[in-house]
C-alpha cells in the first residue's frame, strides 16, 4: 500500500507493538531502525514496550542509544524506563539514572519521583528512596506500598509502623496491598496489638479481603498462637488455597496441638513440599519422631519432590533416633537429586553422623564442606566430645579460633564436655575463664554445670560443692544434678543426699533424681534409706520413668521398653537373651544388682536387670543383622552399670561394635572395653 516510509503509520505501527499483548517487539525494533531522526516520543514508546515484555536490559540500551543521538530524555522515558527493573539493575543503574533525572531537569515531576521511589525501594537503598519520598507530597496509596514494602525488605520494620501511622493522619486510605505489608512487619516486631489494629480495616469492612490478605491474616495470627482467630477467618474464606491450609497446620503444629494439624493436613485438597515439611517439623517440634519419618515415606509415594528444607528436617529426625541407615538414605538421595546441599543441609548432615555415633563419616562430611559456619564448628566440636574424642574436640577449637570465627555459649559448651570426658579439670578452668575474659561470653548455668560435672567426674567432689556455693547466679537442676551425677560415681551418700534435697525443691516432680539417690543408697546397700525415699515417691504420686531403647534396622525404627513383650519377635529376643546370658556367664559375666533399689534376693534382682531395654535392643540386633555389623541403640535414660557391663562382654564377645547413646553421652564397645573410660 506504500505505507512502510510514512512517518505517521511507522508511529502508529512501532506504538503498536509496544503497548499491545500481540505485538512483536521484534518487528518493532526492525522498523525504529530504518527511521533516521526518531523522536524522543518513538524512543520512550520502544523503552516502554521492552519493560512490558520484561527486558528491561533492552530497554535500558535503547536509553544509551537515545544518548547516543543527542535525544532528550524527558518526563515518560524514566518511569518507562524503571517499570520493569529487577533489584540487580536498581543496584546496578539506579543512583546513575536519577542523576541523569537531575541533570535534564525532570527530577521535580512527580511521575519521575514515583518511579525513583519504587525502584530505590526495590533496592533497599530506603535513604534515597525516603529523600525523595519527603519531596512530594500528595502521594497516592501505590507509593506508600513501595516505601512499607522496602524498609520491610530492609527488616526496618518499626519504619514500616511509623510510616503507616503518617499514612493514616494524613488522610490517604491503605489498600489490601497496605495491610499484607503491615501484617508481615506486626509478625516480625511480634506486635500482635498492630496486627489485630490492621485486621479491623477488614473486621469493619473498610477494605474488601482478597486471598492474599485473608492468607497473610491466618499466618500472622497462627505465628502468635491466636488459633481461634486463625481459624475464624479460615473457615470464612470463600476460597482458600495451598497456603491457607498450610498456615493452618503450621499454627496448630506449632501451638502444641499435632493431632489437630495433622487432622488439617489430611484434609488439604492439594499439599506442595512446603505442607509436608510444615507437618514433618510439627511432629519434631513434640518430639513425635517416629512419626515424622513415617510420613516423609507417606510424602515420597505422593511423589512430592522435598527440598532442602523438608531434608535438615528428616535428618533431625533421624539424628534423635540414631536411624543411621535412613540418614545414610537421605544423603545418597540429596547427591542423586541435586537438592541444594548448602552449608545448613551440611550442618544437619553432621548432626545426624555424630548423634547416630559414626565419627569417621562425620570428620568426611566436616572436611568436604566447602563454606564452614560457626554451627559447622560448634556441632562438631560438641559432637566430637560427646562420642569421647575430648582431645581432637578442643584440636578442632583451636582451628575455629584461627580461622577468626568466634565461638558462643553452645561453642563453649562442647569445649567444656571436652575436658571433662578426658579429665583435663585445669584446662578447662581456664577455658571457664576465657570464655569471659577473650570472647565476652556470660557463662550461664548450663556452663557451670559443665564445670561441677568436669570437677565431681575427676572425684573433687568438695570443690564442684565449693564451686556452686560461690556461684554468682542461683544454681538450678542441671547444676544440682551434675553433683549428684558425680556423687553416684564416687559413692558419695552425703553429698548426693544434699544435692537431691536441692533438686527436689527446684522440681518436686523430677522422677529421675529420686531414682538416682534410689541407686546410691542401693550401691550403699542403705535399704533403710532407699525404703523411705520409695516411700516418698508412692506418697507424692512420682513414678519411675520406664527405660526405652530404640533400634534401626533395615530402616525401620523398633521401640523396646523394660520388660517389653510386645514385639513380633519377642519369643526370639527373650530367647536369644537367655542364650547370651548363659554364654557370657562362661565367659565370667556376672550380673551386677549394686542399682537394683529392690530389697529383694539376687534372683530376683538379676530377672529385672535382665528387661532391661538396652538388653532387648541388643538380642535383637543380634539375631536380626549379620555378624560383625554395628549395632547402635538410643536410650532415654542413663545406662546401668550391668548393661554396661554386659555391653562391654557382647562387645568382645560377639566381635561386634555396639554404639549406644544414653541420656549423658556415647558409648563405644569395642573389643571388650568403652569409650567412657567408666564414668558416666
Amino acid at each position: 500500500m506504500g505505507l512502510s516510509s510514512n512517518l505517521v503509520f511507522q508511529h502508529k505501527f512501532i506504538a503498536f507493538c509496544c503497548t499491545n499483548e500481540s505485538g512483536d517487539m521484534n518487528y518493532a525494533r526492525h522498523l525504529f531502525d530504518t527511521i533516521s531522526k526518531p523522536t524522543a516520543f518513538l524512543s520512550n514508546t520502544m523503552i516502554r514496550g521492552y519493560s512490558r515484555i520484561d527486558c528491561p536490559a533492552d530497554g535500558i540500551s535503547m536509553y544509551l542509544e537515545m544518548l547516543r543521538k543527542n535525544i532528550k530524555p524527558d518526563r515518560y522515558t524514566f518511569p518507562f524506563l524503571l517499570k520493569s527493573f529487577t533489584r540487580g539493575l536498581a543496584l546496578q543503574y539506579g543512583k546513575e539514572l536519577f542523576n541523569h533525572a537531575v541533570k535534564y531537569g525532570v527530577d521535580s515531576n512527580s511521575f519521575v519521583r514515583k518511579a525513583f521511589v519504587h525502584v530505590f525501594s526495590l533496592c533497599g537503598l530506603m535513604d534515597l528512596a525516603c529523600k525523595i519520598f519527603n519531596l512530594g507530597d500528595a502521594w497516592e496509596v501505590a507509593t506508600w506500598n513501595a516505601m512499607i514494602s522496602g524498609y520491610n525488605r530492609v527488616k526496618r520494620f518499626e519504619k514500616s509502623m511509623k510510616l503507616f501511622d503518617e499514612m493514616e493522619k494524613k488522610g490517604v486510605s491503605p489498600n489490601s496491598v497496605t495491610l499484607v505489608s503491615m501484617l508481615s512487619a506486626c509478625s516480625k516486631l511480634k506486635d500482635l496489638d498492630g496486627g489485630k489494629r490492621i485486621y479491623n480495616y477488614v473486621k469493619e469492612g473498610t477494605i474488601e479481603p482478597n486471598l492474599i490478605l485473608e492468607n497473610a491474616l491466618i499466618d500472622m495470627f497462627a505465628a502468635f498462637g491466636e488459633m481461634d482467630v486463625a481459624q475464624g477467618i479460615f473457615d470464612n474464606m470463600k476460597s482458600s488455597d495451598v497456603i491457607s491450609w498450610t498456615s493452618i497446620v503450621t499454627g496448630f503444629a506449632n501451638t502444641g496441638q499435632i493431632d489437630l494439624a495433622r487432622n488439617y493436613f489430611d484434609q488439604m485438597p492439594g499439599k506442595d513440599y512446603i505442607s509436608w515439611t510444615a507437618m514433618i517439623d510439627g511432629y519434631l517440634r513434640v518430639n513425635r519422631f517416629r512419626e515424622a519419618l513415617s510420613l516423609f515415606r507417606e510424602m515420597q509415594v505422593s511423589n512430592v519432590k522435598p527440598d532442602e528444607f523438608t531434608m535438615v528436617s528428616i535428618l533431625t529426625a533421624c539424628a534423635h533416633l540414631g536411624a543411621l541407615e535412613l540418614g545414610e538414605w537421605v544423603k545418597t538421595y540429596i547427591d542423586k537429586n541435586s537438592i541444594k546441599n548448602d552449608t545448613f543441609v551440611g550442618n544437619a548432615l553432621l548432626d545426624m553422623y555424630f548423634k547416630c555415633g559414626n565419627v569417621d563419616k562425620a570428620r568426611k562430611i566436616f572436611t568436604e564442606m566447602h563454606q564452614k559456619d560457626k554451627f559447622t564448628w560448634t556441632t562438631m566440636i560438641v559432637g566430637l566430645a560427646n562420642n569421647g574424642h575430648g582431645e581432637e574436640a578442643l584440636d578442632v577449637f583451636s582451628k575455629m579460633i584461627e580461622t577468626s570465627i568466634s565461638p558462643d555459649e553452645i561453642t563453649y559448651v562442647g569445649v567444656l564436655c571436652a575436658c571433662t570426658h578426658t579429665g583435663m579439670v585445669e584446662k578447662g578452668k581456664k577455658f571457664f575463664v576465657s570464655m569471659t575474659t577473650q570472647h565476652g561470653i556470660k557463662p550461664s548455668l548450663t556452663h557451670y554445670g559443665c564445670m561441677v560435672d568436669l570437677l565431681g567426674r575427676a572425684g573433687h567432689l568438695k570443690e564442684a560443692y565449693t564451686f556452686i556455693e560461690n556461684m554468682p547466679a542461683k544454681p538450678n537442676s542441671i547444676v544440682w544434678g551434675a553433683l549428684l551425677g558425680a556423687c553416684r560415681v564416687h559413692k558419695n551418700v552425703e553429698l548426693a543426699e544434699l544435692a537431691t534435697k536441692q533438686i527436689i525443691e527446684l522440681e518436686p516432680e523430677n522422677g529421675a533424681v529420686y531414682t538416682l539417690l534410689c541407686n546410691i543408697y542401693a550401691a550403699c546397700k542403705r535399704w533403710e534409706n532407699l525404703s523411705e525415699v520409695r516411700k516418698m515417691m508412692m506418697d507424692r504420686g512420682i513414678k519411675k520413668k520406664p527405660g526405652c531403647s530404640l533400634i534401626e534396622m533395615n530402616g525401620t525404627v523398633h521401640e523396646f521398653v523394660a520388660g517389653d513383650q510386645s514385639h513380633p519377635l519377642s519369643k526370639e529376643i527373650y530367647a536369644k537373651l537367655e542364650n547370651m546370658i548363659q554364654d557370657l556367664k562362661f565367659a565370667g559375666y556376672s550380673p551386677d544388682t549394686s542399682e537394683v533399689f529392690l530389697d529383694t534376693g539376687e534372683e530376683d534382682k538379676e530377672t529385672a536387670l535382665l528387661r532391661h531395654s538396652e538388653k532387648l535392643a541388643i538380642a535383637f540386633a543380634l539375631i536380626s543383622s549379620a555378624p560383625g555389623v554395628a549395632i547402635r541403640i538410643v536410650k532415654n535414660l542413663r545406662m546401668c552399670v550391668d548393661c554396661h557391663h554386659m555391653a562391654k562382654l557382647v562387645s568382645k564377645g560377639c566381635s561386634r561394635e555396639l554404639i549406644i547413646r544414653d541420656k549423658t553421652r556415647f558409648h563405644h564397645f569395642r573389643h571388650g572395653s568403652c569409650s567412657c573410660n567408666e564414668y558416666w
